[in-house]
């Protein structure tokens, strides 16, 4: 069970400003535009989207594919519905994946389970959203990570 408590800091103002608590015990602030002291709730829903693909993508990645990932970003962006309840009609979903020789077709096939099988995020937004998701590749050019040369062998 998934659990999650948020409570109004300073109830006799006029400000929204809540204390959120999850199940595995992390707190953070949550506010509106006018405070600005914390995300709005749906900024997190966008920012779990992005940690939930994330996630599944760089362990298919690393387990299946045995692909040398060094390094992560997924960016994503949500167009909202005008009227409330304003949920998302539009996602775009762009992972950059930087790393040796990395594999478009496995990186191809990460994002599908992703999208498919594995994001239970995705899976709710899918429900009301559009999915329109990139990738692209950046080789790392780091010397000291570079597979080491068989002796004898030279580049």
């Amino acid at each position: 069970m998934i659990t999650a408590k948020v409570e109004l800091t300073q109830p006799l103002k006029q400000q929204r400003q809540f204390v959120a608590q999850t199940g595995s015990g992390h707190n953070f602030l949550l506010d509106d535009t006018a405070g600005g002291t914390g995300p709005k709730p749906i900024e997190l829903v966008a920012a779990g989207l992005a940690g939930c693909t994330a996630f599944d993508v760089v362990t298919v990645l690393r387990q299946k594919y045995h692909q040398k990932v060094t390094g992560y970003e997924v960016r994503v962006e949500a167009d909202q519905a005008e009227r409330p309840p304003q949920v998302f009609t539009a996602v775009r979903i762009h992972h950059v994946l930087t790393g040796f020789e990395i594999d478009a077709a496995a990186v191809e096939e990460a994002i599908r389970l992703s999208e498919e099988k594995y994001c239970s995020v995705g899976a709710m937004v899918q429900k009301t959203a559009s999915f329109h998701t990139t990738y692209e590749i950046v080789a790392d050019k780091t010397e000291w990570m570079k597979p080491a040369q068989p002796a004898g062998v030279q580049a």
